[in-house]
């Protein structure tokens, strides 16, 4: 008996859509940075920021939040638990938060949802979709430890933004760029704006 469902057994491509979150670590110049990155490309981008973050906005740029949230395609408020990336049936490569600070962090790995951004974080995990938190914190008692673990044993990635200097960056500027661009290589994204290692005797290769 046809219930009217398709029988064509095709399933639906994922659009290149991610969420990215701003937490209230130090190093919001990476969530900046991942949007204007993603801007520039044929992604969609779906943006939440933290309460927190304001204070590292105000005292580490000079954007205002409107600035900010121009960079993205869309932008959903911290407090909109109804937004469509606060469900699974929303389609999505994943999300990135950048930077995550430890509440943020521990928030997610306890399944927390009390707000917008750890709900997104949630979702995509609950969904097997890639998850990338860029924490921002050193040094790291054993606590921290374990909830980046609890994070991994659920799937997440724990990308800390460390700079690499084998391609002897010339600027801040540069070294930001080289890590929110491996950030994004996370989600099979390359960008073109790695220098990437092929060898101590062959040239490294954007």
């Amino acid at each position: 008996m046809s219930i009217g469902l398709s029988s064509s057994g095709n399933t639906m491509a994922e659009p290149k859509r991610i969420i990215v979150g701003i937490s209230g670590a130090s190093g919001i110049v990476y969530g900046i940075r991942v949007l204007e990155l993603l801007r520039a490309s044929d992604v969609e981008t779906h943006l939440v920021i933290s309460k927190p973050s304001a204070l590292t906005r105000t005292s580490e740029t000079n954007l205002d939040l409107e600035q900010i949230t121009s960079l993205a395609d869309h932008y959903h408020k911290i407090g909109d638990v109804g937004a469509s990336i606060a469900s699974g049936s929303f389609k999505t490569m994943g999300m990135i938060v950048a930077p995550c600070s430890i509440h943020t962090l521990s928030e997610i790995a306890d399944c927390g949802a009390s707000n917008l951004l750890t709900r997104s974080a949630d979702v995509v995990l609950k969904e097997r979709r890639r998850l990338v938190l860029m924490v921002r914190e050193t040094p790291l008692h054993t606590g921290h430890l374990k909830k980046m673990l609890s994070v991994s044993e659920m799937g997440g990635i724990i990308a800390p933004p460390v700079p690499a200097f084998y391609s002897n960056p010339k600027s801040l500027d540069e070294m930001v760029n080289y890590t929110s661009a491996r950030a994004l290589d996370l989600f099979g994204l390359d960008l073109g704006k790695i220098q990437r290692w092929s060898g101590m005797d062959g040239e490294s290769s954007a």
